[in-house]
């Protein structure tokens, strides 16, 4: 159990260098480098920050720890299976990437150009911010994390809950001690006009995730849900660059209330249509670069075992960044197919992108509550080997020819 919270605490750590949470530490650079000098507002937004992360966390383990208590197998990143969950996130990131370039302002009293000041709702904004970096984070799976996970959602609903609470506090850590401690916050750099544009900067790194999401949605639920969500993507930044009118309008005392409520229609009457199309489509053939995958079960994987063939199993979705990575580093190299090739190996994949008990089921027997998850299965039916999360072709190469009985 011990064991199990040092993981998670660690891993939470890691996972501010993961590249899924790299877009929302833009948002949390911003709030260091804000409050140079200002004690007390820095330590207000690191607080706020670290109060969001842990409430959003514990929110998030709390549906999952009753999803499964309640009979249905789902694991970390769970909420991502869902075409309306993604659509609205996607939404998020692009109001982010909106708010960043100027177009409007939250939490902010608009001021001259150049010059950013924190406004009443520093503490809120923090926490927000927060609460979008757990959510935005479940993708990503770091080193010594997915095994912590694996061992909560085998436990009691209290000893999940600490390990889940312990995550949250390690991903929080680096942002919360810098706001806490001055002395910390005096080694970065002094705010100035810079700011201004560096937040303009990092702006795009949001738009990339917008870009990521959309492209996950449309694996979930095909082009028609795509064209709605671009479309939709369209009318509501039109609809908050008409908000940031109203704003500024209001700021100088001009009349902005017509704005606002033009604002309000446009939104409404782009999201409205959304729940309507965004449904899982049925699954397609599938393929890895150019190797033909047999489609997994529990019951294939049994009928194949044993028989003189090696099998290769992957447990992916594309709301994983890293099973990504991996697969282009990796799985889709010619020393890759080779080895698949040379060894007879059998390739399966596990697709959980849309939400499927039996691999959930199967991640949980290997001890696994996050993906990737990469098995192999000796051609001799003797116990399966789980791979790294993170691959290199010599990995998988090594462990193909062992399990088919080939030297290297």
């Amino acid at each position: 159990m011990l064991t199990a919270i040092l993981a998670a605490f660690v891993g939470g750590i890691i996972l501010n260098l993961m590249p899924c949470v790299f877009p929302v530490i833009s948002l949390k650079a911003l709030g260091i480098l804000r409050h140079e000098g200002d004690v007390k507002s820095a330590r207000t937004e690191g607080l706020g920050f670290l109060l969001g992360v842990i409430f959003t966390m514990l929110v998030l383990a709390g549906i999952l720890l009753a999803l499964r208590a309640g009979g249905t197998a789902v694991g970390w990143g769970f909420q991502l299976q869902s075409p309306m969950v993604i659509a609205v996130l996607a939404l998020i990131i692009l109001g982010a990437a909106l708010n960043l370039f100027g177009v409007f302002e939250v939490g902010l009293s608009l001021q001259r150009a150049g010059e950013i000041s924190v406004g009443r709702g520093a503490f809120v904004r923090s926490a927000l911010t927060g609460a979008l970096a757990i959510v935005v984070a479940t993708p990503c799976s770091a080193p010594f994390m997915a095994g912590a996970i694996g061992y909560a959602l085998v436990q009691p609903p209290a000893a999940s809950l600490a390990i889940f609470l312990s995550l949250a506090i390690g991903f929080a850590a680096p942002f919360t001690l810098i706001s806490l401690f001055p002395a910390i916050a005096k080694r970065l750099p002094r705010p100035g006009a810079w700011m201004d544009i560096l937040k303009r900067g990092l702006a795009f790194p949001m738009l990339g995730a917008f870009a990521w999401l959309v492209w996950v949605l449309t694996q979930q639920a095909g082009t028609t849900a795509l064209l709605a969500m671009l479309i939709c993507a369209v009318v509501v930044s039109f609809a908050a660059w008409l908000y940031g009118m109203a704003q500024r309008r209001r700021y100088i005392g001009q009349s902005y209330k017509a704005l606002l409520a033009v604002t309000v229609v446009l939104f409404v009457a782009a999201v409205s249509p959304l729940p309507g199309v965004m449904h899982v489509q049925p699954p397609q053939p599938e393929r890895v670069a150019d190797i033909t995958h047999v489609k997994w079960s529990p019951q294939t994987v049994e009928e194949m075992r044993g028989h003189g063939k090696a099998i290769f199993v992957d447990f992916t979705a594309s709301w994983c960044i890293t099973c990504q990575v991996n697969e282009r580093t990796s799985l889709s190299t010619a020393a890759v197919k080779q080895a698949l090739a040379s060894t007879n190996t059998i390739y399966m994949v596990a697709d959980s992108t849309k939400f499927n008990a039996d691999i959930d089921d199967a991640m949980s027997t290997f001890g696994q509550g996050g993906l990737p998850l990469y098995v192999v299965y000796p051609a001799d039916g003797s116990a399966p080997k789980v791979l790294p999360q993170v691959l290199t072709p010599a990995i998988v190469v090594n462990a193909l020819n062992q399990a088919s009985g080939k030297k290297a």
